[in-house]
């Protein structure tokens, strides 16, 4: 499902088998390709009427480069198509998932819950003490999830391709503190999945979300009359 992006533009994702349909119906929607630019870390393909198609290279970076007439997307589909090993860090202050996909598919996993409160309209030393107990089960449930991490996916370091995290932004600020956890964070995809509250079926559609190519279709500018 395409969805808005600053700056103008509809961001997709899309899985790598699907990404040469993709590139085609483009090309056919938008009258043809003139130019494709291969890059490190992206692929900018340039329509004949001026709309724009920017895929983001996962897991790069792209090892052919340079700047081609028509549509030259081979490389990318070679490399998004390579299977790969992925280790996956979702996490969120109710919960946590981690484990490892090969090409898609879950082989090992690890999740658990928390409960952390919500938030209370209370005042006073009441809300001081609740604020404090908040507090504390959001540091634990993380303390949790570092410890699930450590035991899971830093062992198994050496043999991944990659590394995908996913989640609330500020929990996994949290749990980039843990030196342990310093290689990890240091691997990771610079695109964060978002995902609602960790659990298998999540960890499961994030497996395959973390192969998809993240591309952003921006229409042509007109010109002045």
């Amino acid at each position: 499902m395409a969805r808005q992006v600053a700056g103008g533009g509809r961001a997709v994702e899309v899985p790598p088998e699907r990404l040469d349909g993709w590139f085609a119906r483009f090309a056919e929607r938008n009258h043809g390709v003139r130019t494709t630019v291969l890059a490190a870390t992206h692929v900018q393909v340039t329509a004949e009427n001026g709309t724009t198609a920017t895929a983001t290279v996962p897991f790069g970076p792209l090892r052919e480069q340079g700047e081609y007439p028509g549509l030259a997307v081979e490389p990318l589909l070679r490399h998004v198509q390579t299977p790969r090993l992925i280790a996956l860090l979702l996490v969120r202050k109710g919960g946590h998932s981690l484990g490892l996909a090969y090409d898609g598919r879950v082989v090992l996993s690890r999740t658990d819950r928390h409960h952390v409160q919500g938030r209370t309209a209370a005042g006073g030393w009441s809300q001081q003490r609740f604020a404090r107990r908040r507090e504390d089960q959001t540091r634990a449930a993380l303390r949790s999830a570092a410890q699930d991490a450590y035991e899971v996916l830093l062992p198994r370091l050496s043999e991944v391709d990659a590394v995908v995290l996913g989640g609330d932004r500020r929990a996994l600020d949290g749990l980039r503190s843990d030196r342990r956890l310093a290689e990890l964070f240091d691997r990771a995809e610079p695109r964060v999945l978002e995902i609602p509250e960790p659990g298998y079926e999540v960890l499961a559609e994030a497996a395959q979300r973390a192969r998809a190519v993240h591309l952003v279709v921006r229409d042509r500018t007109p010109g002045p009359e």
